[in-house]
């Protein structure tokens, strides 16, 4: 008689258990998500990715290109290497400098290489097939400057504590000259302490 009560009991424990729905939160702004390993997250992503640029888009060789050419320069991201011992979603990091780039409207910004090959495409099927509106594929705009950037990461642990340091260095190079015009880096720490097993 007892197995069985137990049994039961059991039974409806899973019932009750397996009734419980699950619980969604949606997050319109970045600034709204929660960090709940202390792992790098979307909201360092925008963080970092915003400083960096309001940087590169104030220093003064950007404005010089300007004052000097009579236009504002035209962009592009380059590689983002991942030297963090995470794995990173390195081309989240391209999109949010994209993305702050052309916001600013301090430089224009061109199609990155894999855009380009589709536009080229297009391109040439509309040259064959679209003769009269068919686009000019002659007429591409270079970039002046690309961005290049690295991702680190640094973990000091002791215990349930550690302290995980991400650093981001960003360059702005003038692609005909390779002059490094502009770096900067931006530095994210967090303080990680993991609560007690519970007996």
């Amino acid at each position: 008689m007892r197995k069985s009560f137990l049994v039961f009991f059991a039974a409806v424990a899973v019932l009750c258990s397996s009734c419980k729905s699950t619980k969604v939160s949606r997050y319109s702004d970045s600034e709204s998500v929660k960090d709940l390993s202390g792992y790098w997250n979307e909201n360092d992503i925008k963080i970092v990715c915003e400083e960096l640029i309001k940087g590169c888009i104030s220093s003064p060789s950007v404005a010089n290109y300007k004052a000097t050419n009579g236009r504002k320069p035209i962009a592009i991201v380059g590689k983002i290497s991942n030297k963090s011992s995470e794995h990173i979603d390195t081309a989240m990091v391209a999109k949010r400098f994209q993305t702050a780039i052309i916001n600013s409207g301090v430089m224009y910004f061109v199609a990155d290489s894999e855009q380009r090959l589709e536009l080229r495409a297009e391109k040439a099927d509309q040259a064959e097939n679209a003769y009269d509106t068919a686009k000019s594929i002659g007429n591409e705009q270079a970039a002046d400057f690309m961005l290049q950037g690295t991702v680190y990461s640094h973990v000091d642990a002791e215990g349930k504590e550690s302290v995980r340091t991400y650093q981001v260095d960003a360059q702005l190079i003038d692609i005909e000259s390779n002059r490094i015009l502009w770096q900067d880096e931006k530095v994210i720490r967090k303080h990680v302490k993991k609560a007690a097993a519970k007996l």
